[in-house]
Protein backbone atom coordinates (compact mmCIF):
# COMPACT_ATOMS: atom_id res chain seq x y z
CA UNK A 1 0.00 0.00 0.00
CA UNK A 2 2.67 2.46 0.69
CA UNK A 3 3.86 2.21 -3.03
CA UNK A 4 0.38 2.78 -4.29
CA UNK A 5 0.95 6.53 -1.88
CA UNK A 6 4.28 7.07 -3.39
CA UNK A 7 3.33 6.62 -6.70
CA UNK A 8 0.35 9.65 -5.96
CA UNK A 9 2.79 11.69 -4.26
CA UNK A 10 5.25 11.30 -7.59
CA UNK A 11 1.94 11.38 -9.80
CA UNK A 12 0.85 14.81 -7.82
CA UNK A 13 4.79 16.47 -8.44
CA UNK A 14 4.21 15.70 -12.16
CA UNK A 15 1.02 17.44 -12.35
CA UNK A 16 2.47 20.34 -10.52
CA UNK A 17 5.01 20.36 -13.27
CA UNK A 18 2.14 20.63 -15.79
CA UNK A 19 0.24 23.29 -13.37
CA UNK A 20 4.19 25.54 -13.15
CA UNK A 21 3.84 25.90 -17.22
CA UNK A 22 0.39 27.41 -17.35
CA UNK A 23 1.01 29.89 -14.59
CA UNK A 24 4.36 30.64 -16.60
CA UNK A 25 2.77 30.66 -19.99
CA UNK A 26 -1.21 31.16 -19.15
CA UNK A 27 -2.63 33.62 -21.40
CA UNK A 28 -4.49 35.61 -18.98
CA UNK A 29 -4.33 36.66 -15.19
CA UNK A 30 -7.12 33.95 -14.36
CA UNK A 31 -5.26 31.37 -16.04
CA UNK A 32 -2.19 32.30 -13.63
CA UNK A 33 -4.31 32.31 -10.49
CA UNK A 34 -6.56 28.89 -10.93
CA UNK A 35 -3.04 27.62 -12.12
CA UNK A 36 -1.60 28.78 -8.68
CA UNK A 37 -4.35 27.37 -6.53
CA UNK A 38 -4.00 24.23 -8.03
CA UNK A 39 -0.71 23.84 -6.78
CA UNK A 40 -0.99 24.62 -3.39
CA UNK A 41 -4.13 22.22 -3.41
CA UNK A 42 -2.03 19.54 -4.94
CA UNK A 43 0.56 21.33 -2.40
CA UNK A 44 -1.91 20.30 0.65
CA UNK A 45 -2.41 16.87 -0.57
CA UNK A 46 1.27 15.83 -0.60
CA UNK A 47 2.02 16.81 2.62
CA UNK A 48 -1.11 14.94 3.57
CA UNK A 49 -0.02 11.90 1.85
CA UNK A 50 3.52 11.86 3.40
CA UNK A 51 1.80 12.53 7.09
CA UNK A 52 0.32 9.16 6.45
CA UNK A 53 3.14 7.72 5.12
CA UNK A 54 5.58 9.01 8.00
CA UNK A 55 2.86 8.32 10.71
CA UNK A 56 3.49 11.87 11.96
CA UNK A 57 0.20 14.03 12.87
CA UNK A 58 1.90 17.16 13.24
CA UNK A 59 2.52 17.57 9.35
CA UNK A 60 -1.47 18.11 9.64
CA UNK A 61 -0.94 21.45 11.48
CA UNK A 62 1.19 22.36 8.34
CA UNK A 63 -1.45 21.68 6.01
CA UNK A 64 -4.30 23.47 7.77
CA UNK A 65 -1.91 26.61 8.42
CA UNK A 66 -0.89 25.99 4.24
CA UNK A 67 -4.86 25.85 3.66
CA UNK A 68 -5.04 29.12 5.75
CA UNK A 69 -2.65 30.79 4.05
CA UNK A 70 -3.10 29.91 0.17
CA UNK A 71 -7.10 30.70 1.11
CA UNK A 72 -5.81 34.57 1.92
CA UNK A 73 -3.68 34.57 -0.63
CA UNK A 74 -6.03 33.94 -3.11
CA UNK A 75 -8.68 36.49 -1.97
CA UNK A 76 -6.54 39.56 -1.73
CA UNK A 77 -4.80 38.18 -5.71
CA UNK A 78 -8.63 37.75 -6.69
CA UNK A 79 -9.75 41.10 -4.66
CA UNK A 80 -6.68 42.79 -6.44
CA UNK A 81 -8.05 41.37 -10.25
CA UNK A 82 -11.77 42.06 -9.77
CA UNK A 83 -10.83 45.86 -8.26
CA UNK A 84 -13.54 46.33 -6.18
CA UNK A 85 -13.46 46.93 -2.38
CA UNK A 86 -15.64 45.04 0.44
CA UNK A 87 -18.69 47.86 0.01
CA UNK A 88 -19.45 47.81 -3.71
Amino acid sequence: MDKFYLFVVIFLGITIGLCMYRVVKGPTKGDRIIGINIISTKTIVIIATVSFLLKESYFIDVVLVYALIAFIGSYAVAREIGGGTEND
